[in-house]
């Protein structure tokens, strides 16, 4: 062999020992590899000059260590859906360090009033909601639903506060979920995600409250008007089902 192979065969060995020590390092790092991948619903926190960090109902406060959506712009308070590489717990003041691999944006929106004037404009059309498919998670309500897709024109989902009924004394936000269909339907099937801030609901630091939750009306395919009440005090773990919305595509206003 000559001295020129040998020097060149030394490099090789060299440049594959470097690789297997990243990966190592990668892989020894807090316990998570390359190939270790999770899923959150989170909310967006911008940090100026387009940065960000997502603060996910699971996983806590996610630092986007990398990412391979550069084209993402963060909107302060949206919601996501995120797809994404834990790689170190506790990363720069944040409970994750991870590389962000898909994000999608939710629908999210605020609750509205309901009088007797834009009743009409919120309708009450049913919705198919399966049993866990509506929770509470980082002070949002959240839910997944059966839409069946508009031929021309977006429905409209809201969740509102019926000010034309009095406020009932018994700890609970009374609210309402209000779909409209405007009479616009296919016959194709998705499934359709969407948050609500519940933010200005909850009681404010050492504020005396006897707040329990949520009362949410729903007028439902299966069961008719039903009302689910939802705690902060007994949270419920983010469906399987909620992952399943990461290429629906958004007909809903």
């Amino acid at each position: 062999m000559t001295m020129n192979m040998k020097k060149i065969n030394w490099y090789v060995l060299g440049l594959v020992m470097l690789l297997v020590s990243a990966l190592q390092a990668c892989d020894d790092s807090d316990g998570y590899s390359i190939g270790d991948f999770s899923w959150d619903w989170a909310t967006v926190r911008t940090t100026g000059g387009g940065g960000y960090y997502l603060e996910g109902d699971t996983w806590g406060t996610i630092f986007p260590a990398a990412t391979a959506v550069p084209w993402f712009k963060p909107v302060e308070g949206e919601r996501v859906f995120t797809f994404f590489n834990p790689l170190y717990d506790n990363y720069q003041g944040f409970d994750l360090g991870a590389k962000i691999e898909h994000v999608r944006p939710i629908l999210t929106k605020k609750v509205e009033e309901l009088t007797a004037e834009n009743e009409a404009e919120f309708g009450n059309d049913k919705i198919t909601i399966a049993q866990g498919d509506l929770w509470l998670g980082g002070r949002y309500l959240n839910l997944v639903f059966q839409q069946r897709i508009p031929k021309t024109e977006k429905h409209r989902i809201s969740l509102v506060k019926n000010t034309t009924l009095p406020d009932e004394a018994d700890g609970y936000v009374h609210l309402e979920l209000r779909y409209n269909t405007y009479n616009d339907v296919s016959n194709y099937w998705q499934l359709s995600p969407v948050s609500y801030n519940l933010t200005e609901f909850f009681p404010k630091e050492n504020e005396n409250s006897i707040f329990k939750g949520f009362k949410i009306k729903i007028n439902s395919e299966t069961n008719g008007e039903v009302t689910l009440v939802l705690s902060p005090e007994h949270p419920v773990a983010t469906p399987e089902v909620a992952k399943s919305i990461h290429q629906s595509v958004n007909y809903l206003n």
